[in-house]
């Protein structure tokens, strides 16, 4: 299926590795030039030099950490530098610590704030103005199962994610009649350094070895297994494209069947 994206410009968020790293993968071997941002330069370069001789797509690298005042902007600008625009943007970033409500100090509610939902809302602010010229736009954001079913243990991920997935919804309705969509996508647990950190977060407190983590969770999956990276890049990559020219406002999970609501 041609995804109709040759041609147009891409901005992931944490893409040096895990899910960033293989949407923008996706992304470059549709046709799409790459640019990719995360806070390690080292492992950023590595991952461009991959993705642009395996796709022989142009992927730009731009070091940053996103959750510090100025720097979304400062991304934005270096792809626009460099490639004229940006037509679609991924927001996708780290994950907060976990542990419960009384752990956690205000401090750390503010770096969670910093992390999870400053970001994509001021990189939306930076490419929604060439994205409204040009009448044509994707964005798409990295939120978590947990906005829909929150994860025991993560309340800083639960409720900052939940303010990410309004924030989008609201956007969505805004932009709709301008040809650009907004949506969300949910991983669950896919095979990612941070599902392994959470792993050992969860066998340190309940006192268990993380294999029978893993087997738990296992469990719980009606496929009965972790994701693989590849398979939550490939919705990515679909929501992204010209064919899902009529869905916005949408949050939707990646995870096996492990959220077991309705809708």
């Amino acid at each position: 299926m041609d995804l109709g994206i040759r041609g147009r410009v891409a901005l992931v968020g944490a893409s040096s590795q895990g899910l960033g790293r293989a949407v923008a993968r996706e992304l470059a071997a549709e046709g799409a030039s790459v640019v990719l941002c995360a806070r390690g330069a080292e492992a950023l370069a590595v991952a461009r030099d991959a993705i642009a001789l395996e796709t022989g797509a142009a992927v730009l690298a731009v070091a940053a950490d996103l959750s510090r005042p100025g720097e979304p902007e400062r991304v934005v600008a270096a792809a626009e530098a460099q490639f004229g625009r940006v037509d679609i943007l991924v927001t996708n970033t780290g994950g907060p610590p976990s542990g419960p409500f009384g752990q956690h100090d205000a401090a750390a509610w503010q770096a969670a704030y910093d992390l999870l939902l400053h970001p994509p809302v001021a990189m939306a602010r930076a490419v929604l103005p060439g994205m409204r010229e040009r009448r044509w736009g994707r964005i798409v954001a990295v939120t978590s199962i947990a906005v829909k079913q929150p994860v025991d243990g993560l309340i800083l991920s639960n409720s900052l994610r939940a303010g990410l997935t309004g924030f989008a919804r609201s956007l969505a309705n805004e932009t709709a009649r301008e040809g650009i969509t907004v949506n969300c996508v949910l991983p669950g647990f896919t095979r990612t350094d941070r599902v392994v950190e959470l792993a050992q977060a969860t066998a340190a407190r309940d006192g268990v070895p993380e294999a029978e983590v893993y087997a738990k969770w296992e469990r719980e999956i009606p496929m009965g297994r972790i994701g693989e990276v590849a398979e939550f890049a490939a919705l990515v990559g679909f929501l992204a494209s010209e064919r899902a020219s009529y869905i916005t406002g949408q949050s939707i999970a990646v995870d096996g069947g492990w959220i077991r609501s309705l809708v």
